[in-house]
């Protein structure tokens, strides 16, 4: 089932596996799984994406990452994110090895760059915690 913000943005339904990755959030830190031969994965899952191994567990990543690739929705594709026109989406490469995608915050569209660093940001929307990112400090 899908819910949504007071200003329609669609918010997550956490599932058994993805509530500790959302309770992270929630609590300002940001904690993926790790597989003890492959190391971080990202979205959560059940077994690790490249051996299938069940024996991961949860770790507590730094938030900071470069920023790999982005784009500027200056259009508003979507008609519950128009009123927030321009923003970015960034594929975010963190510094413990996966990639995020997540809106980038606090700075001009126009000064986002691929290779910038960025940090994670939490915004809480309703009863949930979104993960965005936002130049480094």
């Amino acid at each position: 089932m899908v819910y949504f913000s007071p200003d329609g943005r669609p918010l997550p339904t956490p599932t058994p596996i993805t509530a500790p990755y959302f309770d992270g959030l929630r609590n300002r830190r940001l904690m993926l799984q790790r597989c003890p031969r492959h190391g971080y994965f990202f979205y959560p899952r059940g077994r690790c994406p490249h051996c299938l191994g069940d024996d991961w567990e949860w770790g507590e990543l730094s938030g900071r990452g470069t920023v790999y690739s982005f784009t500027v929705d200056r259009a508003g594709h979507d008609p519950a994110l128009a009123g927030r026109i321009p923003y970015v989406v960034a594929l975010v490469d963190l510094d413990e090895g996966p990639r995020l995608v997540g809106n980038v915050v606090d700075c001009d569209v126009d000064a986002v760059a691929v290779g910038m660093a960025v940090e994670a940001a939490y915004e809480d929307v309703g009863d949930a915690t979104l993960l965005g990112f936002r130049p480094a400090s």
